[in-house]
């Protein structure tokens, strides 16, 4: 294609009025399919709508995603917003793309029952719209819009059965939950509650949200220890906050191990906890995963191929035992 081109371009009279009327007829439809097919090869342009960037993992799939975009044929340009977990921000930022005429909208959506609108705004200027991360809470989407997640709620059992056999079915248990506002917090702990539910032994003391931060658990648990609180383990619907959780318990004086602490995402902290002994496990969130599943649906909607609407990216345990696999993902 590139060769035909500049052929053309080194031929300015190919398409001469001297030729005859049928050889310029076929003259200029060759040049408006080169001139197409060169259209067609540009960046393509994606927005990308993040709830928020001061996020450890979230930070992970962005850098995940803009790696991606460069193995795109032809090459994809992505522009990144950070609704800094603000709904009205967000939607914003999402008719902004609309009007810029983008050829799809990637969103991490900031609350997970407040993207109607969005959905609704994208079907109806036809740009493909591809929900990653985050499920929204609409039971049926309509034709163009696209999720790529994991299943929160194995999420929640995978951490859970792991804890409940470690205490051998009975002990006291806190819960750290994310943002009240997002599916993914529910679904965990509604996994980690289904669990609970087959141990009679098992009961939990507090559960609060730290909204995912590593400085709210360890406050939350820092809290508890001083309210003396009874507890064999705590469950964290992320890494950052069981991080904080163990930060707590180590200034405490409480020695490692001692408390059980389960996180969810796999993050390379999270990891290196594990490893030092000071979470007793993770589930991994393939953030590459993710993004690939994204960018793939995204130029698959753009080019008018078929696609699946919901795609889902397995959960996977981290253990001391296995750690170590999961360096490099």
């Amino acid at each position: 294609m590139k060769t035909a081109i500049s052929t053309l371009s080194l031929r300015p009279n190919v398409c001469s009025s001297r030729l005859p009327f049928v050889r310029r007829l076929l003259c200029g439809a060759a040049l408006s399919l080169l001139m197409a097919s060169g259209a067609a090869m540009a960046d393509m342009k994606i927005g990308v709508a993040m709830s928020q960037f001061d996020d450890t993992w979230l930070t992970y799939l962005r850098e995940s995603m803009a790696a991606d975009a460069k193995s795109v044929p032809g090459g994809a340009s992505l522009q990144f917003q950070d609704a800094r977990a603000d709904v009205v921000k967000q939607l914003s930022q999402v008719e902004d793309f609309i009007n810029q005429k983008v050829d799809a909208i990637i969103v991490v959506p900031v609350d997970t029952a407040a993207t109607s609108k969005m959905i609704d705004e994208a079907t109806q200027a036809k740009i493909p719209l591809i929900f990653v991360n985050r499920r929204p809470d609409q039971a049926k989407l309509p034709a163009g819009v696209v999720t790529v997640t994991s299943d929160d709620l194995e999420a929640g059992h995978l951490q859970m059965q792991y804890l409940a056999d470690k205490m051998g079915g009975k002990g006291n248990v806190v819960i750290l939950l994310g943002d009240l506002a997002n599916n993914s917090t529910q679904n965990r702990t509604k996994g980690v509650k289904e669990i609970i539910a087959k141990y009679p032994g098992i009961k939990i003391q507090e559960e609060q949200t730290g909204i995912w931060l590593r400085d709210k658990g360890m406050d939350l648990v820092n809290n508890w220890i001083t309210q003396g609180k009874p507890f064999d383990a705590v469950v964290s619907n992320n890494d950052e906050m069981a991080i904080g959780a163990a930060m707590a318990l180590k200034a405490a004086g409480f020695e490692k191990g001692k408390v059980l602490i389960g996180g969810v995402d796999g993050t390379p902290d999270g990891q290196n906890a594990i490893t030092q002994g000071d979470l007793t496990v993770s589930v991994f969130q393939d953030a590459k995963g993710q993004a690939k599943g994204a960018m793939e649906a995204a130029v698959k909607m753009v080019n008018k191929q078929p696609v699946e609407q919901s795609v889902l990216i397995p959960y996977r345990l981290i253990t001391p035992q296995n750690v170590a696999q999961f360096a490099q993902q």
